[in-house]
């Protein structure tokens, strides 16, 4: 047989039609046993790839999806992109990595391919919408977009995120336990709700500990690790510096320790560090970072379920499902000195 195996090749192979191959082939619940497994057993055996452009042509479906994020060389979103693909393979779909950088036009491009049809349906990781599609909200309606992990407000849209203010209330009190009562919360771009949200809980904390939040002591980042770097300096050169820092995700977390040990300051003796997310990298780091952990994989896996739905026609209602966090207390949080 020259060439790649057709349905054809199989059905002769196999003793029946080529429309009972492709009934059988597509899942359509019409082929009975064992014919079933010997079409199936015998288009392995003949290495058989669908057709894809021939099928979108028919369901007038592209079996894409898009996954847009803020920025594509950020590891914190590998783990996503497991489990989004993980459950995007199994129902015959493909995953295509929409990369922003906080650039609009680009942000506008991938809302163009979903309404072009070049894909199916879009999971959004950027916490926000273009201007010119937030200035027509109304075409939102019926689009397949599920947000997971950041929240976009008063859209009806599907999300699948975690507890923010809960999950940073809890990295507070752990420093309060300590006896920390100099606590700074380095931020994440305020006035964007997860990064509001992380600074609600830090509030939150402080206000029932009975502490008090000195002017300066919530500069605004941007989860980059050099924010966290020029943030931390300008808090340690302070005449009242923190004790301890609550960082709004561990990039930041990592450029604050760095800073802490070039300005001659021991983690955690003379200041301790929290940050936000469990990166791989916060274990390996000295020392291994106390930080809050989020079921990447598994926030990956949910989005993906609830776009399905979406296009299944499942869900026409918009739910927010929130998944669980835990603190990681690791080697970077200490009881405090006496001051």
């Amino acid at each position: 047989m020259a060439g790649p195996a057709k349905i054809k090749d199989i059905a002769a192979r196999a003793g029946v039609s080529p429309a009972t191959v492709s009934r059988a082939l597509s899942d359509t619940g019409l082929v009975a046993e064992p014919t079933l497994s010997r079409i199936r057993e015998v288009a392995q055996s003949l290495n058989y790839r669908p057709n894809v452009s021939a099928r979108n042509l028919r369901t007038q479906r592209s079996m894409a999806v898009l996954m847009v994020v803020r920025d594509v060389g950020n590891p914190f979103y590998l783990e996503i992109m497991k489990g989004v693909e993980a459950t995007a393979r199994a129902a015959g779909y493909s995953v295509l990595m929409g990369n922003t950088e906080n650039n609009a036009e680009r942000e506008v491009e991938y809302f163009d391919m979903l309404r072009d049809g070049h894909a199916d349906g879009m999971i959004l990781i950027t916490g926000k919408l273009p201007w010119s599609v937030q200035e027509s909200r109304q075409h939102l309606h019926g689009l397949p977009v599920v947000v997971a992990l950041e929240t976009i407000e008063g859209l009806g849209l599907p999300h699948v995120q975690i507890d923010n203010v809960g999950a940073s209330r809890a990295a507070v009190e752990h420093l309060i336990d300590l006896g920390h009562e100099r606590i700074a919360h380095i931020s994440g771009p305020v006035p964007e709700v997860m990064s509001v949200k992380r600074r609600d809980g830090y509030r939150q904390a402080m206000s029932a500990a009975g502490l008090a939040i000195p002017d300066g002591y919530e500069p605004v980042g941007d989860y980059l690790l050099h924010s966290g770097e020029t943030l931390c300096r300008a808090l340690c050169e302070r005449p009242d510096p923190p004790t301890a820092i609550f960082v709004a995700n561990d990039e930041m977390a990592f450029g604050t320790i760095n800073e802490l040990r070039r300005l001659g300051l021991d983690v955690p003796g003379d200041v301790s560090v929290v940050g936000f997310d469990d990166l791989f990298l916060s274990q390996a780091f000295y020392p291994p970072l106390t930080t809050v952990r989020q079921p990447r994989a598994e926030i990956g896996q949910e989005a993906m379920r609830q776009l399905l739905r979406v296009l299944t026609g499942d869900l026409t209602e918009a739910e927010t499902l929130e998944m669980p966090t835990a603190l990681q207390v690791r080697g970077s949080t200490a009881r405090a000195k006496p001051i």
